[in-house]
């Protein structure tokens, strides 16, 4: 018998990502997180994976910083990044380790440091045939020389300055702010040997601002052209667009291949260096939900197709057949997140797999197979094979350092579930059920409700795992209400801007669903949610008290104000609109506005990092709660961002709402954990 589903059991499953395959498509490599060795972080390595299984996995990297990135070179040597100290260099005690770029041979033995900017090194892009490297850093804005940008830095640290100064907006990312440096995009020849160095790395766009913020690049197989989303904010911030742009590396000349509303992301250049396929979505308004595509993009001309009309899933992760010929993605489907294939000549459209949540799709260069990351609701990420054309084909585990399904420990069991919406929409869910449920002995429910809101309970979940639960006898119910993704445009746009109607409607014919079954027990129940799922949980806590206990992380509370605090503010007008006009939907949806019906006792759950749901959320509510009179308790996270991270961290995560859940869904005694 395996063990049992502890939080122990939990953190220390391998987690895979980052599954890339050799040009040659030899070998596999894939990132393994797990604990560091003291217990208060993770740390990545990269392991080699055979892809037919018949040698076994074999660790190519370690050390205490760890390492991520991976990419290949075009002569199979390895590319990735890693803060780990360079063995030639002289140690300075005084300088945080960043991520630098290290090169692993083809052949074996040591790897080696390349570029070490001071900002360190972002995502990493290789060109097909000439190895042209292209990574993203940062650079302070007039610097024009990675030696200049270092010396900017030394003079800040030497005269004590941290301070910033703004020009522009946003200003701030989801953890962080956003300068002093600018995101800028450099460009390289590969080391033209085993001892030599990277070539000149030159700034494809010295005057880019904030237009290259978070970006991805596609880069033609020559090296001679990256295209890169180039984001504008516009005049009025409200509109803000992200083109495909052609950047010549030997110039730095840009070049558009679209203009007009749009937003464009994820561009992947086609082996024959001919096109573009990239994510398109459309600029929505408070009255129309955005449309989000696969489109092509001819190189030459910027004539644009669409690529996937017909399929009614918003498409994500293109990526090429080695011939050119069709274009492999994953789109939300049902529940689960699916790999597609469409044919650029005849235009159809295939789904590859019918069971299951794929990531990091990877075609072999014979155009036979697929290679990805799959994992399931039950089941953490392994890596499999698929053929490459096969409508709904079977997926073929490979041998990783994931570990075996037979030894993973004891979960409970997982059912797919529907009901009926009140218009006959379906709503569908899914239930884990812990060991021993039955009508003689029903097991108490709680609700997850996801993030995003533009999303879906898919696939195995490092953060909000449900088997955790299901471990301390909880059923655990994950619905996928109005705005969820993988049910067609219908589904979204019945939540669109009406966040405290549909979704949470949806939500409770869910959950009466459940209930119904003799193998849950309806008198005992609490819900709990983060990001908009805290926001859920809040607008639940003012509209029912049907819950007893209710858990909100990073919860959104009072919208008017979040509008100003969130780091990208404008960004929310194309669903609430102007609230400098009319802030109606913003004081409409606010849970804030029912605090007074408040009865049911809440934990609230922050970490002071977030820079996409504030701490000034958790603070409001917080204060609104405790000035009402409701039971409640604040778990505060000073070095935690919109997710909890470190390995103890989560621990105390776990303890604190499994010990709130006790305490008001069983009725047990409150047991404060033993380290806060």
């Amino acid at each position: 018998m395996s063990e049992p589903f502890t939080f122990d059991a939990f953190i220390r499953l391998p987690r895979l990502s980052g599954l890339r395959l050799a040009p040659d498509g030899s070998r596999l490599v894939v990132s393994v997180g797990l604990p560091h060795a003291d217990g208060k972080r993770m740390a990545s390595s990269i392991w080699q994976v055979d892809p037919t299984s018949a040698t076994a996995p074999r660790r190519l990297t370690r050390s205490a910083k760890g390492e991520s990135g991976a990419a290949f070179l075009p002569d199979g040597s390895l590319l990735f990044t890693s803060a780990r100290p360079d063995p030639d260099a002289k140690p300075d005690g005084d300088e945080e380790p960043r991520p630098a770029l290290w090169l692993l041979p083809a052949g074996g033995g040591e790897a080696r440091l390349l570029a070490a900017p001071k900002a360190g090194v972002g995502a990493v892009h290789v060109a097909r045939d000439a190895g042209t490297v292209v990574l993203a850093a940062g650079l302070f804005p007039g610097a024009a020389t990675l030696e200049d940008d270092g010396a900017r830095e030394k003079a800040r640290a030497d005269a004590g300055i941290g301070a910033l100064l703004f020009e522009g907006y946003p200003i701030r990312y989801w953890d962080h702010y956003l300068g002093p440096r600018e995101p800028r995009l450099l460009a390289t020849d590969p080391p033209a040997g085993i001892e030599a160095g990277l070539g000149e790395l030159r700034d494809l766009a010295p005057d880019a601002g904030g237009a290259l913020l978070e970006v991805t690049a596609g880069v033609t197989p020559d090296g001679a052209t990256i295209v890169v989303p180039w984001r504008d904010a516009g005049a009025g911030l409200d509109r803000e667009t992200a083109n495909l742009v052609a950047i010549d590396r030997a110039t730095s000349a840009r070049r558009a291949l679209t203009s007009g509303e749009h937003w464009y992301e994820e561009p992947a250049v086609s082996p024959d260096g001919r096109r573009v396929a990239a994510v398109h979505a459309t600029l929505a308004d408070p009255e129309t939900a955005p449309v989000v595509r696969l489109h092509l993009v001819e190189l030459a001309t910027g004539a644009v197709r669409d690529l996937t009309a017909a399929l009614d899933r918003w498409p994500h992760g293109p990526t090429w057949g080695a011939d050119s010929r069709a274009v492999f993605f994953l789109a939300d489907d049902d529940g689960e997140t699916r790999p597609f294939r469409v044919d650029l000549g005849s235009g159809t459209i295939t789904r590859l797999a019918a069971d299951g949540t794929y990531a990091d799709l990877c075609p072999a260069p014979d155009g036979t197979a697929l290679y990805a990351l799959r994992s399931r609701v039950d089941r953490p990420p392994h890596v499999v094979r698929l053929a490459a054309d096969l409508a709904d084909g079977a997926a073929e585990e490979i041998a990783s350092p994931a570990l075996p399904e037979a030894e993973l420990p004891r979960r409970g069991t997982v059912e797919r579930v529907q009901v009926p919406a009140a218009d006959g929409m379906p709503i569908r869910s899914w239930l884990v059920l812990p060991a021993g449920a039955s009508a003689e002995a029903p097991a108490p429910l709680v609700v997850f409700v996801h993030g995003g809101p533009l999303g879906s309970w898919t696939g195995w979940h490092w953060r909000w795992n449900a088997h955790v639960l299901a471990e301390r006898g909880y059923a655990v119910l994950m619905p996928d209400p109005a705005f969820s993704t993988g049910y067609g445009q219908p589904m979204i746009a019945r939540g669109w801007g009406r966040w405290g109607e549909a979704p949470f409607t949806d939500m409770i014919v869910a959950v009466d669903g459940v209930l119904a079954r003799p193998d849950v027990d309806a008198s005992r129940t609490g819900l709990m949610g983060g990001s908009f799922g805290g926001y859920m949980a809040n607008w639940v806590a003012g509209q029912t008290d049907r819950f007893r206990a209710i858990v909100a992380h990073a919860g959104l509370w009072e919208l008017r104000g979040f509008h100003g605090t969130t780091d990208h503010g404008p960004s929310w007008e194309q669903e609430f609109g102007d609230p400098y006009a009319d802030p109606t939907r913003y004081v409409v949806n606010s849970p804030s506005e029912h605090v007074a019906k408040i009865r049911t006792p809440m934990l609230v759950i922050h970490g002071e990092l977030d820079h996409r749901v504030p701490i000034s959320e958790a603070l409001r509510l917080w204060t609104d709660l405790r000035r009402h009179g409701v039971e409640a308790r604040f778990l505060y996270f000073p070095d935690e961002n919109h997710w909890i991270l470190k390995p103890q961290n989560a621990r105390v995560w776990y303890e604190t709402v499994l010990a709130f859940l006790d305490e008001h869904v069983l009725g047990g005694a409150w047991q404060r954990p033993g380290l806060l």
